[in-house]
This record gives C-alpha cells, sequence and structure tokens, in this order.
C-alpha cells in the first residue's frame, strides 16, 4: 500500500525540493500531533497564522455555525452576508476614521494585489515603491514588489514601473515623487529577519507620502492581529496608512486576507469600470465567521497585552547562551542569527527531532523563526528555549 507521504510527493504539488514531511493528524493549542502521536511544540504557527491556538474551540464553534446557515452564495459584494457585515464593522471599530471600508479577500497576496490595483485607479499614476527584502505574496503583481531579485528573475517580465528604495534609509525617501501612486511597506519586514524601522524613518516615509499624494500601504500580513504587542503594528510608530493590508491570523486558521481604506478611496473600484475587482470566493462566509470569532478571543482573553512580557521572556532565556546581536525582536515576532543557513538547518530539525517545530526566513535563511501562538505560556516559553538552546549546543 502507498504511504500518505509518497502520495504527497506523487500527487501534491511540490514548493521545494525537501518539504518537511511532517504528517499532522491534529492540533490543538500550541501542539501538532503526528500519526505516530509525537508532540510538538508549535514555534511558527503556521507563519503568524493561529495566533490564539489551533483550533480554538471559539472559532470551531463558528465555524460549524456557519456551515449549517450558509457557505458560498453569490461572488463577492453582491449579497448581504451577516458574517462580512459582522466582522468588517467589528475590526472598524478598532481602526482610525480613515480605515472604514474592508474589501476581503482570500489570502495576503490577494490583498497586496487588490491594494495595488485600488492605488493605480485612484491616483491615475502608474509607478509602485517597495523596499528591498521585501515580502508581499508570490503572484505576478505582488512578485514584482517584493524585495528580492532570486525570487523574481525566473518570472520576468513583471509589472513596469516598479522601484525599490532601501528599508529604514530615510535619505532614500526622497527619490518618492508626485509619479508615485503608492508606497508599499511591511511595519515590520518579517522575511529579512525581522527588522525594525526607526520611528523617524516610519514619520518621514509618511510625510513623503502625503506631501507628493501617494498612496501609503502598509502590509501587515505577518505583523498584524496582535503579533508585535499592538493589535496593529503601525500603532507604534503613530501614523496611519492609506491603505492596510491584513491576512494570516486574521482568518483565525482559515483562508481570509483584506484591503482597508477609506469608502472614498475604495469607491473608485465601483465604477470605470464597474466591477472594478472581484473574488470568487473572498470574505467566504465561513472564514469570516472564523476571523471574527479569533479577534473576539484576542480581545476577551486580553493575548495582545501578554504580547510584549512574553517575548521578553523568550529574549532573556535565549540570551543566556546567545549574543545580544543574534536576536531580532518585536513582540512575538523573532529571529535568531546564525553564521549560516547550513547551521541554521541542522539547529532546527535538531529542534524538530525534540519536539520543538521552527524554520526559517525567505531572505534571511540563517535566522531562525519564533513566532508561536500568541496563547503560548510561560511554562512552554521555558519548555521551548531549553530544547532551542540544547540543539544549538549540539551543533
Amino acid at each position: 500500500m502507498i504511504s500518505n507521504r509518497q502520495l504527497f510527493l506523487n500527487h501534491v504539488a511540490q514548493t521545494s525540493a525537501a518539504p518537511l514531511m511532517l504528517e499532522i493528524e491534529r492540533a490543538e493549542g500550541i501542539y501538532l500531533f503526528d500519526t505516530s502521536g509525537k508532540k510538538y511544540l508549535d514555534l511558527i504557527a503556521g507563519i503568524s497564522v493561529s495566533n490564539v491556538g489551533h483550533s480554538h474551540p471559539d472559532v470551531v464553534a463558528a465555524v460549524k455555525l456557519q456551515a449549517e446557515k450558509y457557505m458560498h452564495l453569490m461572488v463577492y459584494g453582491e449579497f448581504v452576508e451577516s458574517p462580512q457585515v459582522k466582522y468588517a464593522k467589528r475590526l472598524t471599530e478598532f481602526l482610525p476614521e480613515k480605515l472604514n471600508n474592508v474589501y476581503f479577500t482570500n489570502s495576503g497576496a490577494e490583498a497586496t494585489e487588490g491594494a495595488l490595483k485600488l492605488a493605480k485607479r485612484y491616483t491615475g499614476r502608474t509607478r509602485l515603491v517597495s523596499f528591498k527584502n521585501a515580502y508581499h505574496g508570490s503572484t505576478h503583481g505582488a512578485l514584482s514588489v517584493m524585495g528580492d531579485e532570486y525570487f523574481k528573475r525566473s518570472f520576468r517580465p513583471l509589472l513596469p514601473d516598479t522601484f525599490q528604495l532601501e528599508y529604514g534609509n530615510e535619505s532614500d525617501l526622497k527619490k518618492i515623487s508626485c509619479r508615485c501612486a503608492a508606497v508599499i511597506v511591511e511595519t515590520v519586514q518579517a522575511e529579512s529577519g525581522v527588522k525594525v524601522p526607526s520611528l523617524s524613518f516610519m514619520q518621514k516615509l509618511r510625510e513623503r507620502c502625503t506631501e507628493t499624494g501617494t498612496l501609503l500601504i502598509f502590509d501587515e500580513i505577518q505583523a498584524g492581529m496582535g503579533r508585535t504587542g499592538k493589535l496593529f503594528a503601525f500603532e507604534h510608530f503613530g501614523v496611519v496608512p492609506d491603505v492596510l493590508l491584513l491576512a494570516k491570523a486574521f482568518g483565525g486558521g482559515m483562508p481570509l486576507g483584506a484591503f482597508i481604506s477609506s469608502k472614498q478611496i475604495m469607491q473608485v473600484l465601483t465604477d470605470n469600470p464597474v466591477l472594478g475587482h472581484i473574488t470568487t470566493f473572498g470574505g467566504h462566509p465561513v472564514s469570516c465567521a472564523a476571523g471574527l470569532a479569533a479577534f473576539e478571543v484576542l480581545q476577551k482573553e486580553k493575548l495582545v497585552e501578554q504580547v510584549e512580557a512574553k517575548g521578553k521572556l523568550f529574549e532573556e532565556l535565549l540570551r543566556y547562551d546567545l549574543r545580544s546581536d543574534q536576536i531580532s525582536r518585536k513582540g512575538l515576532l523573532m529571529a535568531i542569527k546564525f553564521e549560516s543557513f547550513e547551521k541554521n538547518k541542522r539547529i532546527i530539525d535538531t529542534c524538530i527531532a525534540n519536539g520543538v517545530l521552527t524554520d526559517w526566513f525567505l531572505f534571511a535563511s540563517n535566522c531562525m523563526r519564533i513566532a508561536p501562538p500568541l496563547t503560548i505560556t510561560e511554562a512552554e516559553i521555558k519548555t521551548a528555549c531549553e530544547v532551542i538552546l540544547s540543539s544549538i549546543k549540539a551543533n
């Protein structure tokens, strides 16, 4: 009989030559369980997706309840669907007034695509500005504003009239001109190894976009929904974008993304042409029900308020055996830097063998990723750090 592992390799399209190949049977809280019953403490949360943990009972209940009422009814934007309305209304209660209109998508890449189209349509301009080592998704438009040539060169030609600046470099901001439709930027650059910009840089970026009439798009697909210790990472910098991108944890474990702006800006997608942006499954009612339930868990369990203390505990425990310059962190998004990818991979593999699941970053393959569910306890943090440190010593 052919094993599921072999069927996976034969019939499921592969994204790398060396997938992790863990066969997970169930997940609960911060733990994954494979088919042999082995338990893994999850330090990556599906790449910052499972912020309220796996299979949270409130989220599971919301999914079941909505699935029993209705699932897909009509392409997005035509019917009044209660889960979309409720989530959009609740979300905007926590956002600045100018971010009051939500366009639901299926994923973060689709949110990026919608936002880029919105900026070009609203401004009547074509130039798009992004940053080196940025990641905004892998579809063609998102790839065009990705900040790493290795991942782009095999798929050219991409969108024309794009260029990139140095993340955190204030002198580069003068290159933003009145020709620019949008600047898209991560509030915390995750895939480059958790790079946090200065307050000054973010505020000057906002000022320059305002001066030139350029829409400022904040990508919080990884950093949003409490990951950095604020519900939205832009709150750390005292600036507000023109467009906000959310996904990953936004759906509570279900596929969901969004680009959010003002009703005035978003309105341009309704004509010339009509249906200026459209999606069949975007804002799926079951996904919106799950996302809203997870959002309420963040509030009810006060998870965001606990993030910084938990992140500090990780950092304090790891610093016993690591140099200060080896750790980059914002909230519970953390990178541990090693001298090479090869060493990092050996340590990651040892961690996994010892029951702690971790990973690396796309543009910083020498860095270990730590981004656990926000529900992780102090005791679980201590256990995770013990395994990480022992794995480092073993390699």
